[in-house]
């Protein structure tokens, strides 16, 4: 029962983190490295401060709980 738990709780966090991946600003990755700055580094401010707060938060529950699978 608690493997399935965790299997289902692992499901839905890669659904989310992959949702909150997606919802991030375009062009603010390697891509806009290598084809031109258009602006200098500005902090990030609002929905997009807590979309990025919310995808690292997501990493790493889901990491912990790849790791306490394998702990098993």
């Amino acid at each position: 029962m608690n493997e399935q738990l965790l299997g289902i709780a692992q499901l839905i966090l890669s659904i989310l983190l992959i949702g909150a991946v997606l919802l991030q600003q375009r062009g603010t990755g390697l891509s806009s490295t290598f084809g031109g700055l258009s602006e200098v580094y500005s902090t990030r401010r609002g929905l997009e401060r807590i979309i990025f707060v919310a995808t690292v938060v997501l990493g790493i529950l889901l990491v912990l709980s790849v790791i306490l699978d394998l702990a098993r």
